[in-house]
């Protein structure tokens, strides 16, 4: 075929790819991250809350949300999750290539990876993405757990965090627990390559249902391994619960602490329905149209590259057809 003999993405084309399937795949399933988000932020007090709904499903959710806000409040907040999605996706695919093409050359018998090895870069990879991109995080977190009359756009977010008790260091609020859940892509993406080697052996491009089903599997096992922690990062990057009166949590081990004392461990995993949907469905969609991208950007970069040596060639031949012909020298007697 003729993908198979397409030159190799530089990091930069493949963190493009892998950001254009990013926003692509969670634009489709948006409304699941805004129910994941209620259902992971509420506590079981509001049961009894007349001012305040309470979800007791992911379906339930979306009908009160609907009845509430309208169908808009579905999408509360997209525009900044999207923008955080394309930073986040772009600065880890962009550093995962740079990572792991560094490893792999500069082996004594250059071969792919090791699973432990495979993690350990996806990790590494996930911690440098989310120094950058957790800002973007917080303030998105912020505007889906907001009601319809107290939202407000991307910068009026910002500056709330930033004049809360918190102040500038407000924005990378949960980081240490977004540091910890670097294992979720580093388990997601090392699970993909090591399986795709399994379970497609010498494949270059996958099918596109084949790059879904093996996305979203390993999607599936990294969110089942790592939801508590979801679960305590959201709780650190929302408002604070009304019985602490405004102070916010200080660690990801307060926040699983007070989940458990006031819901049981089964709080630990409260939103995994929606999570585990959207996750499916995002990581299937991301990974079929991110190989699909590269594919596209590998003819694009061949096309311009094959554009730009005919232009060459047409200079030269140009320049060498202008070049004047060996004259005679004329001798000229005088008398």
């Amino acid at each position: 075929m003729q993908s198979k003999e397409l030159t190799p993405l530089p990091p930069w084309g493949s963190a493009l790819a892998g950001a254009t399937g990013a926003v692509l795949a969670n634009a489709v399933v948006y409304p699941l991250d805004i129910v994941k988000t209620r259902l992971q932020v509420q506590t079981k007090r509001k049961a009894f809350d007349d001012n305040e709904p309470y979800y007791v499903s992911t379906s339930d959710a979306l009908q009160k949300i609907v009845a509430e806000d309208g169908l808009e409040g579905l999408y509360a907040g997209m525009t900044s999750s999207l923008i955080g999605v394309a930073s986040t996706n772009f600065a880890y695919f962009y550093w995962y290539s740079v990572i792991r093409t560094l490893y792999v050359t500069t082996q004594k018998f250059p071969s792919p990876p090791s699973t432990a090895a495979e993690l350990s870069l996806g990790a590494l990879a996930g911690a440098l993405a989310q120094v950058f991109t957790i800002p973007v995080s917080v303030v998105t977190t912020r505007q889906q757990t907001q009601s319809k009359s107290e939202r407000k756009g991307l910068i009026e977010t910002a500056k709330e965090v930033v004049h809360s008790e918190d102040g500038w260091t407000g924005l990378w609020r949960g980081l240490k627990a977004s540091l910890v859940l670097v294992v979720n892509p580093a388990i997601t993406y090392g699970a993909y390559q090591k399986l795709r080697e399994v379970l497609f052996p010498g494949k270059v491009n996958l099918r596109p249902w084949e790059a879904f089903i093996l996305g979203a599997l390993c999607k599936a096992i990294a969110t089942l391994l790592t939801q508590p922690l979801i679960v305590a990062k959201v709780g650190l990057q929302s408002r604070p619960p009304p019985e602490r009166k405004g102070r916010p949590f200080k660690s990801f081990v307060e926040v699983m602490r007070y989940i458990v004392r006031h819901e049981g461990l089964r709080g630990l995993l409260k939103g995994i329905g929606p999570q585990l949907m959207k996750g499916l469905m995002v990581q299937g969609l991301l990974m079929m149209t991110k190989e699909r991208t590269e594919i596209l950007f590998a003819i694009l970069f061949r096309y311009i590259r094959e554009m730009k040596a005919t232009q060459l060639r047409r200079v030269v031949d140009s320049v060498a057809s202008a070049r004047p012909s060996k004259v005679t020298p004329v001798v000229v007697v005088i008398k």
